[in-house]
């Protein structure tokens, strides 16, 4: 599937025997491709020639990791090394070969998603060229590279091995170009995943290609400063957008921004408990839009902003000052509103499900036992869960027992 919302349409019609002929020669040319490559790699000419055949091949199948790597040996080995005319033929340290290659790719396929480790992201420098090409002909090749990767993702939105190549490209630009120079890749890398954002605001890979963009361009060896006032208005921005309030990975990022934004502005006790009052509004309005009390993406975010409050030991990264007696304070009101949202949205599990499990907190955090009205109202809500959600029996079974221990 290329973006969400996009189903995916099965072919059912008979080919022509012109389309059967057609397709046997798109193989027999991939399969003629593959070999030249090979063949070409075992003979160490890591040329402009062969990054060109690389990239046909890429275009055919974007998923085929081990050539992903085989581009890197031939930027690392031949051309990043190269001052002027890239287009000669070089000869990688005497330890590389195709088998390594294809070695290095199984160990990186591992990783399912874009990671910030040195495992999955660098390639180790040849000995044979330790002074490699600083602005000049290594600028040029990484530009062009992030060039020709850009029409294929925009094809192959969510293709692993595209955002780990493209990341590693930016990380060599870290390693082999003046800073300054590097941090404009890396800016233009922003402006370009926001636009990939706009197109499917709910790719995981652009959300996560984002965090490492943002990282990069706050660290010290960029000259990067904090960024995250301007990511979380970036989160409000995307949660406001077209289907923002179903998207998991922006209400995901925001969780993640607020003990750090709170921290950076040196906030009040009185400022958090706004700042959560403010949130709690957000998400309650979220709730009660059109089917939003329906979207388990915004439960989920109001579910991170109550175990701030019912588990405080170890996320009260809001308000870590709150009394218990405020915390109690805090669910009590917000049971109120639960019940008042299931006006409406009878047919809706998350409100019974978030009833009981905030009423079973409340009892907790007050050190007590449900009292006959709390087990009369829990009993009442797990009877609509099991009509609502069948399919969880045994777990409504488990919490059936809960309420009677």
């Amino acid at each position: 599937m290329a973006s969400h919302g996009v189903p995916r349409v099965a072919e059912t019609a008979q080919r022509t025997e012109a389309q059967r002929l057609e397709e046997e020669r798109q193989i027999r040319e991939y399969r003629d491709l593959e070999e030249l490559i090979s063949a070409k790699i075992a003979e160490r000419q890591y040329t402009l020639e062969v990054l060109e055949l690389t990239s046909k091949l890429l275009k055919k199948n974007p998923e085929y990791y081990t050539i992903w790597n085989v581009r890197r040996r031939l930027l690392i080995y031949g051309l990043f090394s190269k001052p002027s005319d890239s287009s000669s033929h070089l000869t990688a340290s005497p330890n590389s070969s195709l088998t390594d290659t294809t070695k290095a790719s199984s160990e990186n396929s591992s990783s399912s998603t874009i990671t910030t480790s040195g495992a999955s992201t660098t390639t180790p420098q040849n000995p044979a060229f330790p002074n490699r090409g600083r602005n000049g002909t290594t600028l040029d090749l990484i530009r062009g590279d992030l060039e020709f990767l850009f029409p294929i993702m925009v094809k192959y939105p969510k293709c692993y091995w595209l955002w780990n190549y493209r990341l590693w490209l930016l990380q060599e630009a870290n390693e082999s170009l003046e800073s300054d120079i590097a941090r404009e890749l890396w800016n233009r890398e922003l402006i370009l995943v926001g636009k990939m954002l706009v197109k499917d605001s709910r790719n995981f890979h652009g959300w996560g290609y984002r965090r490492k963009v943002v990282s990069e361009l706050e660290s010290p060896k960029l000259g990067g400063r904090s960024m995250v006032e301007s990511e979380f208005e970036y989160t409000t921005k995307m949660i406001h957008g077209d289907k923002g309030l179903s998207n998991f990975s922006a209400w995901h990022r925001r969780s993640k921004l607020i003990p750090r934004l709170l921290d950076e502005r040196n906030a009040s006790d009185e400022t958090r408990r706004q700042f959560l009052d403010d949130e709690f509004e957000l998400i309650i309005s979220a709730m009660y839009t059109d089917s939003y009390p329906y979207q388990q993406s915004a439960w989920f975010y109001y579910q991170f902003l109550m175990t701030t409050l019912t588990d405080y030991v170890g996320h009260g990264s809001i308000t870590p000052n709150f009394t218990p007696e405020d915390r109690a304070e805090y669910v009590t009101r917000q049971l109120v509103i639960l019940k008042d949202m299931l006006d409406g949205a009878e047919d809706c599990k998350w409100i019974y499900n978030a009833l009981i499990d905030y009423t079973m907190a409340l009892c907790r955090m007050e050190e007590r036992k449900p009292d006959l009205d709390e087990r009369q109202d829990c009993a009442t809500w797990l009877a609509e869960l099991r009509k609502l959600d069948p399919d969880r029996s045994g777990r409504w079974d488990d919490l059936e027992k809960s309420l009677r221990d």
